[in-house]
């Protein structure tokens, strides 16, 4: 009789535990299938708007953005969203994009255009690596003043000579797509669209950059700060990191 009452309390024992496992493991399906977020980032590429504070749909996600910031990516749920730019600490609204955000997905929410006509617009960035020994660049037009230009990739020590560009007419609201390069070491160079690289002055010249394989890059055409409205144009660029590899 003992032995039984022993063997009816092991037994319960088991039952016990195998119901806290299956508990468990249910909830742990639960976390698995759950629907991964969206991943969104701003980028405020508009010369002389004021700061501005960022809302998705009624909730702030950032403050006080101000010209050539690149925000890092935000994690939100996926689905129709409204964001809107206000003007820096008030509820003054001064531009809106509503977007269709997938799951699992990166975008950019950019913001451009002079401050009387700011725009806001919604694009999809690369969140998969580019083929094997290459990386992913895209180029957009966001300088309102320095017109349409030529873009040219120049390796350490090379010269423009008979280097075709890698993109060309890119004006305000361009946007190349991503173009894919042998990865390595480059300086961005732009050119008046159509101007002839050995007898012109380039428009910009960057700095020499490293461009791993297997990244993607977003490169924006900003423009260049200019005390005096009167001075020429001038061009900078902003580069956002949309993808890399793992180490």
């Amino acid at each position: 009789m003992h032995r039984n009452r022993l063997q009816l309390a092991a037994s319960a024992r088991r039952a016990t535990a195998l119901a806290i496992l299956a508990t468990a493991l249910s909830g742990c399906q639960s976390i698995t299938g759950s629907q991964p977020f969206t991943q969104v980032r701003v980028i405020d590429a508009s010369p002389d708007a004021p700061n501005l504070d960022i809302y998705q749909n009624s909730q702030a996600s950032l403050y006080n953005v101000g010209f050539g910031t690149v925000s890092s990516y935000i994690p939100t749920a996926p689905g129709a969203t409204v964001h809107t730019a206000y003007l820096a600490g008030t509820q003054q609204q001064l531009a809106q994009v509503h977007g269709a955000f997938a799951a699992g997905t990166e975008y950019t929410v950019l913001a451009g255009n002079i401050a009387a006509d700011l725009q806001m617009s919604v694009l999809k960035d690369q969140s998969t690596p580019a083929p094997a020994g290459q990386v992913a660049l895209r180029f957009l037009g966001q300088a309102t003043r320095a017109g349409a230009v030529d873009l040219y990739l120049l390796p350490p020590g090379a010269g423009l000579t008979g280097i075709a560009p890698i993109a060309a007419g890119v004006g305000f609201g361009g946007n190349t797509g991503y173009i894919n390069v042998p990865n390595g070491t480059y300086s961005i160079v732009a050119f008046p669209s159509g101007a002839v690289p050995a007898v012109s002055s380039p428009a910009f010249t960057g700095s020499q950059e490293s461009y791993p394989g297997g990244a993607a890059r977003t490169i924006v055409l900003i423009d260049q700060p200019q005390p005096d409205r009167a001075a020429a144009p001038g061009l900078q660029i902003i580069t956002a990191d949309d993808y890399d590899p793992a180490s």
